[in-house]
């Protein structure tokens, strides 16, 4: 064994309760089924892959450098992870098919009510199972808001680094532009992580109504986004000159006019590489909005 491998394996042992710490963090913040074994695994794959990657000369503290490729590798972990059931996914994609067949009948997207009508449920079942479509991209944002500024993937090219970090600015753009009821409901489901009867508590309403807020919000945050991003995705308006659509077309000018305000102001995060000592720029989320 020679001395490179040495010191590295004595990284490793020295840093072990580096992989404890950040999963027992991340595991209060996602549901109760997420596999623990499975996270620490992933965490100590990366802390390994730190250790044989780590350059002194930097003059980065090996425990920071380390708690980012653990933080990431963790994120990695949870994003192939299924965060809804079987039932959900199946109603899930009995929404969709619905709402497909209803789009060819009648020309336009079929509202909720006429979604519920079609499928012999309740108003409420719909909006659960489009939350539910929506909620493992939006959890695993809200568990990157804090850290998505500073983990750089190694394996992504510049040009795809350039495409994830502008979708993170319009998302916290879209966040930032939602109005103040349906914002307080997306920033309190999804970053704070509280229970939807906590929420719907606070605000003196029911469960069933925060689950249309959300559903609402989340259409309203994709629709913003893709405005600017993918606008052939946007929804076609039953009333393109009604005022329900003149309001979210000044959702999506606020979701546009936050991004590039944000581009504008290029605060960075720099973030030590290890593989050539120099430095990465990442944008962080703090500087949207």
């Amino acid at each position: 064994m020679n001395e490179t491998t040495t010191a590295a394996n004595e990284l490793v042992v020295e840093h072990l309760a580096l992989v404890g710490y950040h999963v027992n963090s991340m595991l209060s913040r996602v549901p109760s089924y997420v596999s623990r074994t499975d996270l620490v695994s992933a965490g100590h794959l990366a802390l390994v892959q730190a250790s044989r990657a780590y350059d002194e000369s930097t003059g980065v503290p090996f425990a920071r450098y380390a708690a980012l490729r653990i933080r990431g590798a963790l994120v990695d972990e949870l994003r192939g992870m299924d965060w809804i059931s079987r039932g959900a996914r199946r109603r899930v994609r009995q929404v969709n098919e619905v709402s497909d067949q209803l789009t060819a009948t009648m020309g336009r997207v079929p509202s909720r009510e006429e979604l519920a009508e079609a499928m012999g449920v309740a108003v409420s079942e719909v909006d659960t199972a489009r939350s539910d479509a929506d909620v493992r991209v939006l959890s695993i944002d809200g568990l990157e808001a804090a850290g998505a500024e500073t983990v750089v993937d190694d394996d992504l090219s510049p040009e795809e680094r350039l495409v994830a970090n502008e979708k993170l600015q319009y998302l916290r753009a879209g966040v930032d532009s939602l109005p103040e009821r349906l914002r307080h409901v997306v920033e309190q489901l999804f970053f704070q992580d509280r229970p939807v009867v906590e929420l719907a508590e606070e605000l003196g309403v029911t469960q069933s109504r925060i689950s249309q807020l959300r559903t609402e919000a989340l259409a309203l945050l994709k629709d913003g986004m893709n405005a600017s991003l993918e606008p052939s995705l946007v929804p076609v308006a039953a009333r393109p000159e009604g005022v329900a659509e003149r309001r979210r077309r000044a959702y999506f000018a606020q979701v546009a006019a936050r991004a590039a305000q944000s581009a504008q102001v290029g605060a960075v995060v720099a973030v030590p590489s290890q593989q050539s000592g120099q430095h990465e720029q990442v944008a962080p989320l703090s500087a949207v909005g």
